[in-house]
C-alpha cells in the first residue's frame, strides 16, 4: 500500500497548502473557473459521496455484480476493488497540489504532465463516463416513474414517457441549483429519502428471501460467456465505488483540501460501502440468479411499499445525479458564461438555461432510443473509469516522484499501469459484447 510514501505524500501536499501558491491551474490547458472553489467541509463532500454513491443505480447491482460472479468470486471482487478503489482515490487526492499549483481539474494535471495529447484523452473519458451515466441516471428515473404508474394502471404508459419527464425534471434542478457547492441544503433531504427507500427495501427482500426456498445461485452459460460476464461485473463493481472526478469534487474543498478529501473518502468507503454493498447481497441472497436488473421489480407487498420506493428512488436520484454531471456544467458555464458578472444575471441565467436544455434534451433522448440500463454502467466502467481511476494516477505518481521512490515503489506502480490496462481492454470488450446482445434483442426506443 506505500503507507510510508504515501504519507510522504500527503505532509507535501499539506505543507504546499499552507504556503503560498503560484496560481490555480495552468492556463496553457484551463480556464479559471465559473464554479465555486475552495468553499466546502469535508462532512458536505463526504455526505455528498455517501448519497451520491448510494443512489438507485445500486437497486440493479445485484444483477449486474453477483449474478455473473456468484457467491465466492463475487464477495472477493466486492472486497478487493473496493479496497483497490479506495486507495487509488486516497493516493491521487495528494496530487491535488504539485509544486505549489492547485489542480481544480483532472485533466489540467495530466496535460500539464504528460502533454496535450493526455489533456484530451482524459477530457474525453471523464466526459464520456459522465454523458453515459447521466443517461444510466435518466433511465434510472424513468423506470422507477413507470414502476409507480403500472402499480395503478394494468396498461402503463411507455418508458419514453417517463424518461421524457425525468430529463426535464433533472434540467430543472441543473438550472436552479448550478453547482456542488449549491447542493448543500438538499444533502438532508437526499440522505432521507436514501435511507427510506433502502432500509424499506431491505425489510422486504428479507422476507421475500425467507419465503423463497428454491434459490438458484448457479452461474449459467457457456465458459466463454461466463468469463466475459465476470469481467463485465468488475466493471460494475468499478462503477458502485468511484466516478473519475476526484480533482473536481476536491476543488470544492476548503483548505487543507488533501486531508479533508482523505476524510470524505472514509466516510464514502465505510457508511457508503456499507449499504450499497449490503443492499446488493441482500438482492442476490434473496432472489438468486433470476433477481431483476431492477430490484423493486422483485419485491412481494403492497402497493404502497412498491410506490414509496420507487417515489424515494426518483427524487433522490434528482439530487444525486447533479454530482455526476457537474462537472460538464462547469465546463459549459467557464466557456461560456460572464464570468466577470454574477452566475445569476440575467444574461447569465440564459445562458444557463440553453446549454442545460441542450445537454438534457440531447441525452433524454439517447436514453429512449437506447434503454440499456446495464449495459451504460458496465460500458463507462470499463474502457473510462478503469484507466481514469487505476492506470492514470500510477502515471503520476511516476511522473512525480518516479526519480526520488524506491524501485519496489515504481515497479509496484508499473504493475498497477499493465494489469490495469489490460482488465480496461477486456472489461470494454465484454460491456461492447452486452451492448450488441440488447440491440439484437431490443429495437430502438423499446419499451422495456
Amino acid at each position: 500500500m506505500e503507507g510510508e510514501d504515501i504519507t510522504t505524500n500527503n505532509k507535501e501536499a499539506l505543507s504546499i497548502e499552507q504556503g503560498q501558491l503560484r496560481g490555480d491551474q495552468d492556463q496553457e490547458f484551463s480556464l479559471p473557473s465559473a464554479h465555486t472553489i475552495g468553499h466546502d467541509s469535508w462532512q458536505q463532500v463526504g455526505l455528498m459521496l455517501v448519497t451520491s454513491f448510494n443512489c438507485g443505480y445500486i437497486l440493479s447491482f445485484s444483477n449486474l455484480m453477483l449474478v455473473p460472479l456468484g457467491w465466492t468470486w463475487g464477495i472477493i471482487c466486492l472486497l478487493v476493488v473496493g479496497f483497490y478503489t479506495a486507495y487509488a482515490n486516497w493516493l491521487l487526492a495528494a496530487f491535488h497540489f504539485i509544486n505549489g499549483q492547485r489542480f481544480i481539474r483532472y485533466r489540467d494535471l495530466m496535460g500539464l504532465l504528460f502533454g496535450r495529447e493526455m489533456y484530451y484523452i482524459t477530457w474525453v473519458s471523464q466526459f464520456l463516463t459522465l454523458l453515459l451515466g447521466n443517461m444510466g441516471f435518466i433511465l434510472l428515473g424513468g423506470r422507477a416513474l413507470k414502476e409507480i404508474n403500472s402499480e395503478f394502471s394494468d396498461s402503463p404508459l411507455r418508458l419514453q414517457y417517463f424518461i421524457v419527464v425525468t430529463g426535464a425534471t433533472y434540467f430543472i434542478y441543473s438550472f436552479l441549483i448550478p453547482t456542488i457547492s449549491a447542493m448543500r441544503r438538499w444533502l438532508g433531504p437526499s440522505t432521507v429519502l436514501t435511507f427510506a427507500y433502502i432500509v424499506i427495501l431491505l425489510v422486504v427482500a428479507v422476507k421475500d428471501g425467507k419465503a423463497n426456498t428454491k434459490r438458484d445461485y448457479a452461474i449459467h452459460g457457456n465458459k466463454a460467456g461466463r468469463v466475459l460476464n465476470a469481467f463485465g461485473a468488475i466493471s460494475a463493481i468499478i462503477v458502485c465505488n468511484t466516478s473519475g472526478l476526484l480533482l473536481e469534487i476536491q476543488s470544492t474543498l476548503r483548505k487543507p483540501a488533501v486531508s479533508n478529501m482523505r476524510k470524505a473518502l472514509y466516510l464514502q468507503f465505510s457508511v457508503g460501502l456499507v449499504f450499497y454493498y449490503g443492499v446488493s447481497m441482500v438482492g442476490y441472497w434473496a432472489y438468486g440468479s433470476t433477481v431483476s436488473e431492477y430490484l423493486p421489480g422483485e419485491l412481494s407487498g403492497p402497493k404502497s411499499v412498491k410506490v414509496l420506493i420507487n417515489a424515494a428512488v426518483f427524487l433522490q436520484s434528482i439530487v444525486s445525479q447533479h454530482m455526476f454531471a457537474a462537472p460538464i456544467h462547469e465546463t459549459l458555464d467557464t466557456k461560456f458564461l460572464k464570468l466577470e458578472t454574477g452566475m445569476n444575471t440575467k444574461e447569465n441565467m440564459k445562458r444557463r438555461f440553453y446549454m442545460r436544455a441542450l445537454l438534457f434534451t440531447v441525452n433524454s433522448f439517447v436514453t429512449a432510443a437506447f434503454p440499456f440500463m446495464g449495459n451504460f454502467v458496465n460500458l463507462f466502467g470499463s474502457f473510462t473509469l478503469v484507466p481514469l481511476t487505476f492506470v492514470f494516477p500510477s502515471m503520476i505518481f511516476i511522473k512525480v516522484k518516479g526519480k526520488t521512490a524506491r524501485l519496489e515503489k515504481n515497479l509496484w506502480h508499473w504493475f498497477n499501469i499493465v494489469i490495469f490496462s489490460l482488465l480496461a481492454v477486456v472489461t470494454t470488450i465484454s460491456a461492447v459484447r452486452l451492448i450488441v446482445n440488447n440491440v439484437q434483442k431490443y429495437h430502438f426506443f423499446a419499451d422495456t
